[in-house]
């Protein structure tokens, strides 16, 4: 696939750049969004509250993608995507300079500096993805798209674990602020080339209106009204909100509280990747036949295993060394099985003419309160007692018991679900087994085209 050309694979080769763009841009958001911050946060003294809230801007700025949906009468596809997209590799000038200049003790002005740093990039990276997905939807032809999305996740996959293996290997054979410096690097040479990948791809019509009445009539229907989507969307939220702060706190924890490198962490964490392949690996030919629900309770007991997993580990740390690398894996095996059932599930209660709004409140939902999730487990799990960046020990078994509560709760509402057997097309072509935020950009369905028709792939444009 990096090597696509006219010979070997025709019919993509036009869009070569796009899933250039997938491989650059996985450089960018691995670093930026996932468990290098966690980390960084760490390094810099950041208590719980502020490492979670890092985490989180992502997910709470999520809905800023309906908003800026907006803007794309009158700036179109391709410039509001640049726009976000060139904006935010500007914010991580700023961990790239207190990775230098950060004293042994922390200081607090630098914390902030790091928390604002992410808040906007985070914006940007909403504003840029309110249309990517629709605009690179509508530019590749119909005949090829599934083998362009599957495309693009391999390249995305590929980079992000190779982004990791990266940064573990710095973190072993370079002082802590040069090997943190050098993933910024990364990250933003990963950024400055996805953009340029972006530059190259032509632009397609302009949209002309946002169905705003349409989405201010049918949103409490969808919400509060009854059917197998009211209740699908609540057990979804439940997950997230119970789900989404073990990733952050654990790498958290290891760092802060237990003193484990940061090159073992960020091995975990490829684990954590290879347990999302094999989950998806095995549920991809059995799914069809099964439905999703026998991988919704699977889902959850891997996430139930992995909590017992760690009351263990909290109770005895010797058992850190033997259960840990299990329960990352296990972490990706859960996290990847849902996101994928719950696509298919999702095909299956909502009728295809009907998909856009429900599909994107249901992104903007659960993207919304899972990212609320450990920025208020953070106020609880900071230890303020000593001025230290560790946890209170007895708060963090506190959240692995509550976490186990509202795992059993999962294990118990499936069975209100109801699914019919059978293959249905997705939702969208291109799995959410990577950035499950591009449930959100459905919602440029509801923006009616100006014209249908869009500029040919034919290279010409791409020159320019």
């Amino acid at each position: 696939m990096p090597f696509l050309t006219k010979k070997n694979d025709p019919e993509l080769y036009p869009y070569r750049r796009g899933l250039h763009f997938a491989f650059f841009n996985a450089l960018n958001w691995q670093v930026a969004t996932g468990t290098p911050s966690v980390l960084f946060m760490a390094y810099l003294g950041a208590d719980a509250f502020q490492t979670g809230l890092v985490y989180s801007w992502t997910l709470l700025l999520t809905p800023v993608q309906v908003f800026a949906t907006l803007l794309l009468p009158k700036l179109g596809f391709k410039r509001l995507t640049l726009a976000g997209w060139g904006a935010r590799s500007w914010f991580l000038l700023v961990p790239l300079a207190l990775a230098v200049i950060a004293p042994a003790e922390p200081v607090p002005w630098m914390i902030y500096a790091m928390v604002s740093a992410m808040f906007f990039y985070s914006l940007s990276r909403s504003v840029g993805a309110a249309a990517i997905t629709t605009w690179l939807q509508a530019l590749v032809p119909a005949n090829v798209r599934g083998r362009y999305w599957a495309s693009d996740q391999i390249m995305a996959g590929a980079a992000a674990v190779g982004t990791l293996a990266v940064t573990a290997l710095l973190f072993a054979v370079l002082p802590a602020r040069w090997a943190f410096f050098s993933q910024y690097a990364i990250s933003i040479t990963g950024a400055w080339f996805a953009l340029r990948c972006l530059q190259a791809l032509p632009d397609i019509t302009h949209p002309t209106v946002m169905s705003l009445a349409k989405i201010r009539a049918d949103t409490p229907r969808h919400l509060f009204g009854s059917g197998p989507f009211r209740t699908y969307l609540w057990l979804a939220i439940l997950y997230y909100v119970v789900v989404t702060p073990l990733s952050p706190f654990g790498a958290y924890y290891l760092k802060s509280t237990v003193g484990l490198s940061v090159s073992a962490i960020m091995t975990y964490t490829m684990l954590q990747y290879c347990g999302t392949i094999a989950g998806n690996w095995f549920m991809r030919s059995r799914i069809d036949a099964t439905g999703a629900k026998p991988f919704f309770r699977a889902s959850f007991v891997c996430f139930g295993v992995i909590v017992v997993g760690w009351l263990l580990c909290l109770r005895w740390p010797g058992a850190i060394a033997v259960l840990m690398p299990m329960l990352y894996f296990l972490l990706g095996v859960g996290g990847g099985v849902f996101t994928a059932a719950n696509v298919s599930y999702l095909a299956k209660i909502l009728p295809e003419h009907d998909r856009a709004l429900p599909v994107s409140l249901h992104g903007a939902f659960t993207a919304f309160l899972g990212g609320l999730s450990p920025a208020i487990w953070g106020l609880v799990l900071k230890d303020s007692r000593n001025g230290t960046a560790m946890m209170a020990p007895g708060a963090f078994q506190v959240f692995f018991v509550v976490t186990l509560i509202g795992v059993l709760a999962l294990v118990l509402l499936v069975n209100r679900m109801q699914e019919r057997a059978g293959r249905v097309d997705p939702l969208l072509e291109g799995s959410w087994l990577l950035r499950p935020f591009r449930a959100m950009t459905y919602l440029i369905n509801l923006v009616e085209p100006a014209d249908r028709e869009r500029k040919p792939a034919d290279g010409s444009d791409a020159k320019r």
